[in-house]
Parts: C-alpha cells; structure tokens; sequence
C-alpha cells in the first residue's frame, strides 16, 4: 500500500453531500471518527474505497471524499472481495448494519470472513431496521415489540462476534458510536492487521429503538457496566463495586475484587486466545455480566487477497499473460450470419 508525506485533515474526507440521517442519530460520530482516521493513516485518498450494501448506515460512500460504491442489499461483502483481489493495493472498509450484514448479506459475510480477505468491516449494530422504518433484525432481542413483531419476537438473535469468530475472522472487536477515543483507537489498529478486520459498533438508533444500549452508554451505567479489554490487563470493571472474572470448570464466573489476593486471581486478557474471545463474546449483561469493549480477538493468517495474486503470478509465469481474443475463440465456435 502506498503512502503520502501529505497531511490530511478530517474535512479533507468530507464530501459535499449533505448528511442526511435523522438528527442525533449515532452514524453522525461514526462518521466523524472514520474521516478523522483516514486522514490519520497517511494512505492518498485515491487508494480508499468505502463500500456499501443497503441501510441507514449504507450512506455513508456518499459522506466521504473517497472512491466508493453503494451496492445492492447484503452484497456489499461480493463487492469488497472482488475489489481487494483485483485491486489489492487499495485500503478497502466495508460498512454495513446488523440487517443489511446479518439477514441477506449473512452468507456473504461469513464467507468474507472465511476467506480472510484484507478487509475492514465495520458493522453498524442498532438492533432495528431503521431504514425501513422499525421492524425487528437480527440482532434485536427475544420479545421486542416492533411494527413486524407486534406481540414481540421470539427469534434468537445474533451474537455478531460470535458469527465471525465462528467464521473465521482473524481480527474481531466491538466498540460503540459515542465512546469517541475508544473507536478512533480501533479504527486506527484495524488497517494495521493484514486479514479480515471486523468491528461491531453499537449504534443508538433514537427514532426506532433508542436507549438500546443505555446499559453501557448512560454515565454511570458505563463505568459499572463496561469491561475494556486491554491485553495482558486483569478482566476487571466497576467502580463503586469491583468485580473481576475468573476461570471455574470451563465457564467464566464472576467474583468481587477487593483485595489482592482476589486480583491475582483474575483472568489477563489474551487476544490471541480463541476460546477465551468466544466465552467473552458470549457474556450475558441480563444475567449481571459485563459489556466487553475492545479487540476479542487477533491472529497472523495469510490474507486470501495475497495469496490470490501470487497464485496469478505463478500462473503467469508458468503459462504467459494469455490473450483474451485467443481464449474467446478456442475450442468450437459457431457463426450466425445476418438476415
């Protein structure tokens, strides 16, 4: 990937679009955080490509003064593969919701994921269709009422960190909307890995389903509620009360933290460690588990993009460039002459 001594400022990614969510909606500091990354990474502008399926948050190629599509609904994933094979020298980011990302583009993400394409995801995690104007996704939770749910869901949701640990994703973290130095942070790390980056992004959704995260966003709530996860740092949150997480048979329980001796017993955090992100990843808050914020997980595999052009190269080198006009017209052709 290229890089540029010019420096850039966050308005340099702004376009002349007028930003048309509804007023306070949390896409606005999501926003405000990519432009201000982008200037940070010292990549041209002309090497970024932001793509899109459908969605409240599939906007946002039209808010960045970057190269970008705005494709069809769940197949933004296709586009973004068939972009960083062609093009692997481009800095692709993929923004899509828990609808978009999760019902109809759910088979295409996980296999972005599988295929360990050097890509970065963020996932825009509302746990509503907002678009659409309020019906159930995903994500949202058993017995939520909805306009398409009017007695309450009794679908399960989706766990997405679950979904793309379990397909595969070699760089996994959730961080949300407002926490401003938290997202910037992630957003910074997640070029810095050559691999499927994956980000869900708690997104406040306040015309459709606001306050769905008033657990870790409110103030107070924050600080006795969220668990950041630091590696090599104790799994410790709380203020007024500590609290701390520990290893008993193969579950993670949680114990009060008030001495030193309950500290060393604590688990460190490990993101290189797999079945320890899948049990964060499954901490139950309606249960009084924390809100893990942070990266669960992280580890070094060859990008499929990578190995796709070296396997061209080698091809090339054992067969020639080819020559199209010479391939159109092997093997059995047929001529239909005109009237």
């Amino acid at each position: 990937m290229t890089t540029t001594p010019a420096p850039y400022k966050k308005k340099d990614f702004a376009s002349d679009q007028l930003v048309r969510w509804c007023p306070g909606c949390g896409d606005y500091a999501i926003l405000a955080q990519v432009q201000t990354v982008f200037a940070k990474l010292g990549i041209p502008k002309e090497d970024f490509a932001v793509i899109a399926g459908i969605g409240c948050s599939s906007r946002f190629p039209y808010y960045m003064e970057t190269y970008g599509f705005h494709t069809i609904h769940g197949r933004a994933p296709a586009f973004a593969t068939g972009l960083k094979v062609t093009r692997p020298e481009l800095s692709v980011w993929l923004v899509t919701g828990d609808g978009d990302g999760l019902s109809i583009g759910g088979n295409h993400l996980i296999h972005l994921f599988r295929r360990n394409v050097d890509v970065n995801v963020m996932l825009f995690n509302n746990r509503i269709y907002g678009l659409t104007k309020g019906q159930y996704s995903p994500t949202s939770e058993v017995g939520k009422k909805t306009k398409s749910t009017p007695m309450g869901s009794l679908d399960a949701p989706f766990n997405p960190l679950l979904l793309a640990l379990g397909s595969g994703s070699t760089y996994v973290a959730r961080s949300v909307d407002i926490f401003a130095k938290h997202l910037q942070a992630t957003l910074l790390d997640m070029p810095e890995h050559k691999g499927t980056s994956f980000v869900e992004i708690y997104q406040n959704c306040l015309i459709f389903n606001d306050n769905a995260f008033d657990n870790v966003t409110e103030k107070q709530a924050r600080k006795e509620n969220v668990l950041y996860l630091e590696p090599g740092e104790p799994l410790i949150w709380g203020t007024e009360a500590r609290f701390g997480l520990v290893l008993e048979g193969l579950a993670l329980q949680r114990i009060a933290v008030n001495t030193p001796e309950d500290e060393a017993r604590v688990l460190r955090h490990d993101p290189s460690n797999k079945l320890l992100a899948t049990m964060l990843a499954s901490l139950d808050p309606t249960k009084g588990d924390p809100v893990p914020i942070g990266l669960f997980y992280k580890e070094e595999r060859a990008p499929y993009d990578a190995q796709f052009t070296e396997q061209v190269s080698q091809a090339q080198q054992k067969l020639g460039t080819g020559d199209l006009r010479r391939l159109l017209h092997a093997g059995d052709t047929w001529h239909v002459p005109g009237q």
